[in-house]
This record gives structure tokens, sequence and C-alpha cells, in this order.
């Protein structure tokens, strides 16, 4: 099974040798939603690989507020977890399954080897980097130059994307927490957009137009 998922979600990427040392030589772990996978200042002794599932990667201030960075699909990995297993260095992150989720996880000494003698890991592995870059630049675009209304249609949109419907389901309290905003002010502003016909709102859940 494991490595039939594998292939399912990495075989345009890394080659068949690898994933038949992935699937020997990780770990599968099965996730619920909303739990956390890894948290912020933990070791770190693996790197996940996402198989089933989405991850949203949070940020936290001194203060405990969380700040939506990003969001991973399968075939993805965290790149921020892969700078702490290379680094040695303690998490900076929180990645919290956005739904029950599959990852296998990946030994920092094999990650290291294969990153020196496979290509293709190699490619995966800074075609990772790239993409999380440009989303965290995307991220502080977003803090830095769009309203909030703005902010909070751009999530939803890539909420849905990621989640490969129109309708999703949420609470406002759930958009508030990844948006470091109020339920009070994520209501008012979800109110706004469906006025502009841009979504449509019901019980727990929202519908992208």
């Amino acid at each position: 099974m494991t490595k039939n998922l594998l292939e399912q979600k990495f075989s345009h990427t890394l080659d068949n040798d690898l994933i038949s040392e992935i699937s020997e030589k990780g770990i599968l772990k099965k996730f619920k939603k909303d739990d956390i996978i890894i948290d912020i200042n933990q070791t770190l002794n693996y790197i996940p690989l996402l198989l089933t599932g989405d991850i949203k990667i949070i940020r936290e201030d001194n203060e405990g507020n969380e700040l939506l960075i990003y969001f991973l699909e399968a075939g993805d990995t965290c790149t921020m977890s892969l700078t702490c297993c290379l680094g040695t260095t303690k998490s900076k992150i929180r990645a919290v399954a956005e739904k029950d989720s599959t990852l296998i996880l990946v030994p920092v000494q094999n990650m290291q080897k294969w990153f020196h003698n496979n290509e293709s890991w190699r490619n995966f592995i800074l075609q990772s980097y790239q993409i999380r870059f440009d989303e965290m630049l995307e991220a502080i675009d977003s803090l830095a130059f769009l309203k909030m209304d703005e902010r909070l249609y751009k999530y939803l949109k890539n909420l849905a994307m990621v989640d490969e419907s129109k309708t999703i389901s949420i609470k406002h309290q759930e958009i508030a927490e990844d948006l470091n905003s109020s339920r009070v002010v994520i209501s008012r502003l979800l109110k706004k957009l469906e006025n502009e016909n841009k979504i449509r709102l019901g019980r727990n859940k929202i519908v992208v137009i």
C-alpha cells in the first residue's frame, strides 16, 4: 500500500529505485483532522512526504497568535522541516492536518544521503524549496499590500483549490485563527463577499463562486 501511494504521488518526480527505498526506510503515519504533525520548537529527526490529505503550515508570535503561511497537498513536502533537519535546529513552524492525512516520514540520515547521490531526490528538494519560497513571498505580499477582505477572498480561493472543491467546510473562527483576525471581523467580511456575489454562505460551509 505504501509503495503504491508513493508511486501515485511521486513517480513523476522520484525514480523507481528511490521510491522503493523510501517505502522500506520510511515510517507510515496517519493523522486526523486538526492533529499537530510538527510543532514549534520540536526537534525533527525526519521529513514528511504527504501521501493523502492536506496540511497547513503556521507561524506563531510571542503572544500565541497564529498566521497561516501556506498549504501542503499530496505529493508535497515541508521545506521548513527540511531546513531544520539539515541544520539540526528546532522547528519554527506548526504543521496541522487540514483533513485526515497520511504521511511517510523519511529519517534525516537518508534524506541527507539521497541529496548527495540521487539526482531525482535532489531536484525534488530544490524544486520544493522554490515553490515554498514563492508561497511565502505571496503570503508576505498579502499581508503588506492586500486589504483584509482581499486576503480573505484569496484565502478562500486557495482553500478551494487545495480541497479541489468550491464548497469549503469551515467555521468562521477557524478562518479568523488562520488569518490572525477576529471571528466578528471575518463574519462581517464574509457577508460583504457574499453581497458581492463572490461566495455563498451556508451553515459551517462556504461556496466559492
